[in-house]
């Protein structure tokens, strides 16, 4: 029963959502009735993936389900016009979930929001809308983009050092794994929220782990990453611990990807797979590569968007440093696993670059751009291991200079987005660019 709420008033709530025969909304309000729901968390994110949120309480949920609830978009990087401030948080009913983490008395929920104009059309520079628009693209087709990605993180004793809490290794199941019962609390809640993990375990790094979610179709699977981070630093706090998605926040050791198992379906046929190769990929699958291959260089300001992301992608870490492509070698951009042939839907291709400090829902739609690019103009694959592959970009200043002349992106984002996201990495780059590091100064401050 929800306590804070008197029952008369929630059931007329209810017997409301009978009369407009919503069974999504009907779902929601019965869910708070039945769990003591008291407050709604509204969640979206900015335009560098920052997750938002607004909470409501439980009197105000069905007006926010039919209106939406304002706020001043002008605060928000990457949200703010000249000409119009005023946005509306619209909740996606589908993803209404109770956070486990909170009280069970008086309970907290949450919902992914789209993002409106006060005239009631879709924001075009929301992350979530983005990807909404591409996917709309590729269902007029008949496709479906399944996602299933592999997140590598670090737990250390304070976010001010990254000090490892362990000395276990890949794969380890020892004592030096000092944080397995952390993983295993964070994998039994994200399983109560509905996300599935197929695998956890200790990664190659001190204190680095890795969490794979099972596939699922691309925007549920961007709501998913975002609801990871949450709940995986969540755990860590409530066990004294700081858990951090940083790319490369140990110099001598591997950094943190998170390698992008794609799979393309039409209805229940997996387009990727094709008896006639001895590959077993399909030409579509053949040329949704290319694309990748083609156009990441350009986008890489989307899937790997700060300082730190490019002191990953160096030589000798298993990170991706040329635009290639191969059946096993780790350090190619992207990889066809194998897989069983009679298992025609496990047909995959993994893409190696990304790393779990991006925003998943501009990352995804930013994939996708790319490999439909190849589709739709028959782009033809090169040969495994090409020696005259392209050099991904070293820097972020170098993804700027590639991204800035991106015809494919400026199409995606729309021009309020795309410069929005330009002038905040340019800034970041010049302010970088200006300091002095700790490394100059114990190489040079002694002898020069």
């Amino acid at each position: 029963m929800c306590t804070s709420l008197p029952r008369v008033t929630i059931n007329s709530l209810v017997k409301n959502m009978k009369k407009n025969k919503d069974s999504s909304k009907k779902h929601i309000m019965q869910s708070c009735l039945e769990h003591d729901v008291k407050f709604i968390r509204l969640w979206f994110t900015d335009i560098l993936g920052n997750l938002k949120s607004v909470a409501i309480t439980v009197e105000e949920l069905e007006h926010a389900l039919a209106d939406g609830i304002s706020f001043d978009g002008s605060s928000i990087s990457g949200f703010a016009r000249s000409e119009e401030y005023d946005m509306l948080a619209i909740p996606d009913p589908q993803t209404f979930k109770i956070l486990p983490w909170r009280p069970k008395e008086q309970a907290v929920a949450r919902m992914f929001c789209n993002i409106q104009t006060t005239e009631g059309k879709d924001f075009t520079s929301d992350p979530r809308n983005i990807l909404i628009s591409i996917l709309s693209k590729l269902r007029k087709n008949g496709f479906t983009f399944y996602v299933s990605p592999e997140i590598e993180f670090f737990y250390f004793h304070s976010k001010n050092n990254p000090e490892p809490i362990d000395e276990g290794g890949y794969f380890d199941l020892t004592t030096l794994d000092a944080t397995s019962d952390i993983r295993r609390e964070t994998v039994l809640m994200l399983e109560d929220l509905g996300i599935g993990v197929a695998v956890s375990h200790h990664e190659g790094a001190p204190s680095q782990h890795e969490m794979d979610l099972r596939h699922t179709d691309a925007l549920s699977m961007a709501d998913s990453i975002m609801t990871f981070k949450t709940v995986v630093k969540e755990v860590a706090y409530k066990h004294d611990v700081y858990a951090s998605f940083m790319p490369k926040p140990l110099t001598n050791f591997n950094g943190s990807g998170m390698h992008l198992q794609i799979s393309l379906f039409k209805g229940q046929e997996n387009i990727f797979f094709s008896n006639s190769d001895k590959r077993n990929l399909s030409t579509i699958a053949k040329q949704f590569i290319a694309g990748l291959i083609t156009h990441t260089p350009e986008i890489m300001l989307i899937t790997n968007q700060w300082i730190n992301s490019y002191k990953r992608l160096v030589p000798g870490f298993e990170a991706p440093t040329n635009a290639t492509w191969s059946l096993t070698n780790y350090s190619d951009l992207i990889r066809v696993p194998r897989f069983n042939k009679k298992q025609k839907d496990s047909a995959r291709i993994e893409y190696r670059v990304a790393d779990p400090a991006c925003n998943p829902y501009l990352a995804l739609a930013a994939v996708l751009a790319a490999g439909l690019e190849g589709i739709e103009n028959k782009y033809k694959l090169k040969d495994i291991n090409d020696k005259n592959a392209e050099q991904l970009p070293e820097s972020l200043g170098d993804s700027i200079k590639l991204f800035e002349q991106s015809t494919l992106m400026k199409k995606l984002l729309g021009k309020e987005s795309f410069n929005a996201l330009l002038k905040n990495k340019e800034e970041e780059w010049s302010e970088y660019k200006q300091q002095v590091s700790d490394y100059e100064l114990d190489k040079y401050l002694s002898i020069l």
